[in-house]
């Protein structure tokens, strides 16, 4: 005997329209933050592409952004977790460099490279731990607190090295090197590495009750405490995961450009474009809300404009011009669409 189907009425399909449509506007809403710092990378490249498509058409300028970048993702994935938690911590740059400087100065002692990269995770975990010591439990700012242990580390880099720097061009080749800074074809593996970390990120702050507990801290600390939230181990944890992730970005750092020098470079350049990373990628400086994946198209969007503005034909004066205008646009955003949260 034949079954006949039942066809759907046009009741059942109303119905799964609006299913339909509500689940988009469900995702649309939820995940705001991320696709406006996407459509704000996207915009900005569009607009390089249009002024210069000989150079941002080809492969060359993405091979040397992707050189240096993942250094900023690994670095503003932590970063997220603590300004969310209602933090900051500006000691990141310099525990980068003291971590570098411990796997350097032991990896040029004849250590195994392996041993020198735990202790280097071991040492910017450890300034980590220290910080949200002082934040949690002494009562100190996080913002005066983390300034002065990027003050005291720079000291101590300074001081102990007397400004000599730690060649690591013997690690070049080695299994260890082409393990975490070789290449896969043109794409160097730091960005491989990179994006792992921002699959582990993204599980921790979405799927994981450390990002839900960090949320819970950030929006209202007395409620999370009522709610049996261990608020200055969930800030504490934070901290670690900034000195881990310091370290890791050392180490990259190190073995990219392949020495260890004390001065090198502007540590406070660095650390505002990694704070703008979070800020523009849809992290806002007032707590328990922000997004992991923002902030990555924010460090793309601030990366591809040092590069892009030079390239467009401007010169590198009016990279900091930029920086300041999205990030100022990017804040005032966050004010206009949530005006439910605090400041």
């Amino acid at each position: 005997m034949a079954v006949l189907e039942k066809k759907p009425s046009s009741l059942d399909l109303s119905e799964e329209f609006r299913r339909s449509r509500r689940g988009i506007t469900d995702f649309l809403d939820k995940n705001r933050r991320s696709l406006s710092a996407l459509l704000v990378f996207v915009i900005l490249m569009l607009f390089f592409v249009i002024a210069n498509p000989r150079v941002f058409l080809g492969a060359d300028i993405y091979e040397a952004v992707f050189k240096s970048l993942p250094i900023r993702i690994v670095l503003v994935l932590p970063l997220v977790f603590v300004i969310v938690s209602g933090e900051i911590d500006l000691s990141f740059v310099s525990t980068m460099t003291f971590s570098l400087w411990a796997f350097a100065a032991t990896a040029n002692a004849g250590w195994n490279p392996y041993l020198s990269a735990l202790l280097a995770l071991l040492v910017g975990a450890s300034v980590g731990f220290i910080n949200g010591l002082l934040v949690t439990r002494v009562g100190l700012p996080s913002l005066v607190t983390t300034l002065g242990m990027g003050f005291l580390l720079r000291g101590l880099i300074l001081g102990g090295t007397g400004t000599i720097g730690i060649s690591l061009t013997f690690l070049e080749g080695t299994p260890f090197y082409n393990t975490f800074v070789g290449r896969i074809g043109n794409l160097p593996v730091q960005m491989v590495w990179a994006l792992v970390l921002v699959v582990v990120a993204v599980l921790l702050f979405y799927y994981h009750k450390f990002g839900s507990y960090t949320c819970c801290v950030g929006d209202n600390l007395e409620s999370a405490r009522e709610m049996g939230i261990h608020t200055a181990r969930v800030k504490t944890l934070a901290f670690v995961y900034v000195g881990i992730a310091s370290s890791i970005a050392g180490v990259l750092s190190g073995l990219i450009y392949e020495s260890f020098w004390p001065r090198a470079g502007d540590p406070g350049e660095l650390m505002l474009a990694v704070l703008a990373s979070a800020f523009v990628g849809g992290t806002p400086t007032w707590g328990g809300v922000g997004t992991v994946v923002g902030a990555v198209f924010g460090a793309f969007t601030i990366r591809f404009i040092e590069t892009g503005v030079i390239e467009a034909g401007l010169t590198g004066f009016w990279t900091q011009f930029f920086n300041g205008l999205i990030i100022l646009l990017a804040l005032a955003g966050h004010k206009l669409h949530e005006p439910r949260y605090r400041y």
